[in-house]
């Protein structure tokens, strides 16, 4: 099983018990930047930073750097 980058962040979405609908209302998250983030797409270190705020955690907590060479 492949691991994406961005699975520790919907762990810990999940983990905080916060929706997606609450992610685009309550906290102004663009729907483009969470189809961004499902799609292991690059994003703004802004939006990592609101994600941390949002889920009050620390960036290790939500993401890793994957190498090139190991994808």
């Amino acid at each position: 099983m492949v691991r994406r980058a961005s699975d520790n962040l919907w762990n810990v979405v999940r983990e905080k018990g916060i929706s997606q609908y609450a992610l685009i209302r309550k906290y102004k998250i663009s729907p483009a930047q969470i189809t961004r983030l499902k799609r292991n797409e690059s994003v703004s270190t802004h939006t990592i930073d609101m994600f941390c705020r949002i889920l009050d955690c620390d960036v290790g907590d939500i993401m890793r750097h994957i190498r090139d060479e190991e994808t």
